[in-house]
């Protein structure tokens, strides 16, 4: 965990992004373009579940960053592998 201006600027950071490209998705999704480009990635038409896929992730990043600077800790995953003994 970073200090909270660390977290502060990632969370301005993937805000921005997470902007850029809920404004890609509904661009293409509207029909009025064929392609976008965000930065270096151009997108096309076809791209969408690539495009939802970044939104979703970039939503779960968010997220947790918030969650970070109201004074919880990142999440975590653990997985349980039960055996028979």
């Amino acid at each position: 965990m970073g200090t909270q201006e660390i977290i502060r600027e990632r969370l301005a950071y993937r805000r921005r992004a997470l902007k850029a490209a809920r404004e890609a998705y509904l661009a293409l999704l509207g029909g009025g373009v064929k392609s976008y480009a965000i930065g270096t990635r151009n997108l096309t038409r076809l791209d969408l579940p690539a495009l939802e896929n970044t939104i979703t992730r970039l939503e779960k990043e968010v997220d947790s960053l918030e969650g970070q600077l109201s004074g919880g800790r990142a999440r975590k995953a653990v997985g349980v592998v039960p055996r028979d003994c």
